[in-house]
């Protein structure tokens, strides 16, 4: 196992994340406990000396397996890391309740990682609101050594990252943002890691294989990275553009069986960083996945000063390509939760004024009226 610095740390390079831990019959709230334990005295044995749960993870019931199966090792031989799940707005006065529960549900005194989970468009007001004391209580913590490290996860726009660092910055040490070869760019991931290096945190990594859509890829792509590295796996690829960036420090994988975990740990044996053709190549990958499904909206804004409803198009289009690309999921929901309802997809009345100046001729109406359909709106 290879391991990375942090302040007076070592940390095993690749962290166990344990939102995907094996279940029974398909019911993410039925975790396998004895797979899950038998996951996490493999990883043990090798090296992993960092462990990643939260409040929501299986229906509320990670943190109590993860708990107990750590549980059984000395304290001082693994890093725990919690969440205070502020992804629900309803949580955000109970920021006590919530702490001391997990301490007892994961059976320990202390958290080594904390962190305000899930910062976004959604929760960012409610999260810098001072009248729920969220920040207050968790530093007071902190002072008290019952969180070693305080930081943050981010699945919100640079934007939203902004605001939070501008707020509590200061008092952070770390960030857990979604990076990998394909969200580099689609994801403005590189100008998030440039955000963060502007305030001295180091990146901890969630979703290196997009929930394991970059586990395999088209035959003609995996062809052209085998050229270049013919004893590589394809999900090694991805973590080896994670090790090629000097601001990671902390790789997350939500391994779900035992095999999989073996694969990790064996890519993490060694440190083998990308060299410049072999990243050109891994990006023009990407870059080709993307164009495949997403409309290719240049952000110019030409079409915003002709729409009679005002609708910001290009972030609206934005988020209907990740919506596309990722087949679903929450990104897209999430961001719109926090839009005025006179400001989504559905307020497009198909008038067809942005379409006649947009410079990549796409259809925005349709666009508009499918994404709405997908999202029920």
């Amino acid at each position: 196992m290879i391991y990375r610095t942090f302040q007076n740390l070592k940390l095993s390079a690749l962290g166990m994340g344990a939102m995907r831990l094996p279940v029974l019959e398909g019911d993410d709230a039925r975790i396998d406990v004895p797979a899950a334990e038998k996951m996490v005295d493999y990883a043990m044995e090798h090296g992993v000396n960092y462990y990643d749960t939260a409040w929501g993870y299986h229906d509320g019931n990670s943190e109590r397996v993860l708990g107990k199966a750590l549980g059984r090792y000395p304290r001082d031989s693994f890093f725990l890391t919690d969440k205070f799940p502020g992804y629900d707005l309803s949580n955000m006065d109970k920021v006590e309740e919530i702490f001391e529960k997990q301490l007892e549900k994961c059976g320990v005194e202390y958290f080594d990682f904390y962190l305000f989970h899930n910062v976004c468009e959604m929760n960012i007001d409610a999260y810098l609101d001072p009248g729920y004391g969220i920040c207050e209580y968790l530093l007071k913590q902190k002072e008290n050594g019952r969180i070693r490290h305080l930081g943050f996860s981010a699945h919100g726009g640079y934007q939203v990252l902004k605001r939070f660092l501008e707020a509590y910055g200061q008092s952070m040490e770390f960030c857990q943002i979604q990076l990998n070869y394909l969200d580099w760019s689609f994801q403005e991931a590189e100008k998030k890691v440039e955000l963060l290096k502007e305030y001295h945190l180091p990146v901890w990594v969630m979703e290196p294989l997009r929930g394991g859509r970059l586990a395999s890829l088209d035959p003609e792509d995996e062809k052209k990275l085998r050229s270049l590295r013919p004893q590589e796996s394809i999900p090694a690829w991805a973590f080896r553009f994670l090790q090629s960036r000097p601001e990671v420090t902390m790789v997350l994988s939500g391994m779900s069986s035992l095999s999989q975990m073996e694969e990790n740990i064996r890519t993490f044996e060694e440190d083998k960083p990308l060299n410049g053709e072999e990243m050109e190549a891994l990006l023009s990958v990407a870059e080709g996945m993307v164009k495949k499904i997403v409309l290719p909206c240049t952000a110019c804004h030409y079409c915003v000063s002709h729409c009679p409803q005002h609708l910001d198009i290009p972030e609206l289009l934005a988020l209907y390509n990740e919506h596309c690309f990722t087949e679903g999921g929450f990104i897209a929901p999430m961001a719109l939760a926090a839009f005025p309802k006179e400001k989504l997809p559905s307020a497009c009345i198909g008038c067809r004024s942005c379409e006649k100046v947009c410079p990549q001729q796409i259809r925005v109406s349709e666009a508009m009226a499918d994404f709405a359909g997908k999202l029920g709106l």
